[in-house]
């Protein structure tokens, strides 16, 4: 009568054996997402950071971007060709950082979705999409800036002519440029879907969502765009703690609410 029970209990110990193996993989996804959180942002000040000359540059403060003349740039980029490693400009830093955007937005869709899953999934497919264009961006300023490093000086006017061409505000640089705020879009929208979740400070998501706004409507405005960095480090650091605590069995408690109180009769 003993028999039957044999194969149900190899089957609930292989049961719990894949389950173990589940967990252990997902703390180590957690545990890998939980600190792109604090990576990515703080990677992100410093690239801005390396734009400031000191900390005048950093207080002189615009509404709209005025880019610098061509004629500068290229001046300045042949001025220090061969001085200095291409690993130390700005845009070939946060190129290289880009592959965290889309951990950073599936570490904030693993907390989303337990929230509001379509609003936090709408934002996860912005910030992959806006990624792909991101990478477009930057790709094309490190070859711009790299290529003209390398030009003979006495070349300068034809590089000046070239640059001013290449990143001229309209068709094709004009639209990926554009397409990549959907990078900081999605980040914002993931941010909101958190907004009143269980166990999160409201004003974390609010700081989220806040600094990924300054970088959309203040694009290429590197006082900004560093606040809005400092902002999203600061607004991740309790959705670390969250997602560290995340497991299978965690129950899905979207939403803080009151337990109401009982009238004594």
């Amino acid at each position: 009568m003993t028999a039957p029970l044999i194969p149900d209990a190899l089957h609930s110990s292989h049961s719990s054996d894949a389950r173990d193996a589940t967990d252990r993989v997902g703390r180590l996804v957690r545990a890998a997402q939980s600190r792109v959180l604090v990576l990515l942002p703080s990677l992100l000040i410093i690239v801005f950071a390396l734009h400031f000359g000191g900390g005048r540059d950093f207080f002189d403060f615009h509404l709209t971007y005025t880019p610098s003349r061509p004629s500068d740039v290229v001046a300045g980029l042949l001025s220090r060709a061969g001085r200095t490693s291409i690993l130390h400009d700005p845009h070939m830093i946060a190129y290289l950082v880009l592959p965290l955007f889309p951990l950073c937005a599936s570490a904030l869709y693993a907390l989303g979705r337990r929230v509001r899953p379509w609003v936090s999934l709408v934002g996860f497919a912005l910030t992959l999409t806006g990624t792909i264009y991101m990478g477009g961006v930057f790709g094309m300023w490190t070859a711009f800036y790299g290529g003209i490093a390398t030009m003979d000086p006495s070349a300068r006017d034809a590089a000046t002519l070239t640059l001013t061409a290449l990143t001229a505000p309209h068709g094709a640089f004009l639209i990926t440029t554009s397409l990549a705020k959907l990078t900081m879009a999605g980040l914002a929208v993931q941010a909101l879907a958190l907004v009143g979740a269980r166990d999160l400070p409201k004003w974390s998501p609010l700081a989220v969502a806040t600094g990924a706004s300054l970088f959309v409507a203040f694009w290429d405005l590197d006082n900004w765009m560093l606040i809005g960095a400092v902002l999203i480090l600061v607004g991740f650091r309790p959705m670390r703690s969250q997602l560290v605590g995340i497991t299978q069995d965690t129950p899905c408690r979207p939403f803080q609410t009151e337990v109401p109180t009982q009238l004594s009769p």
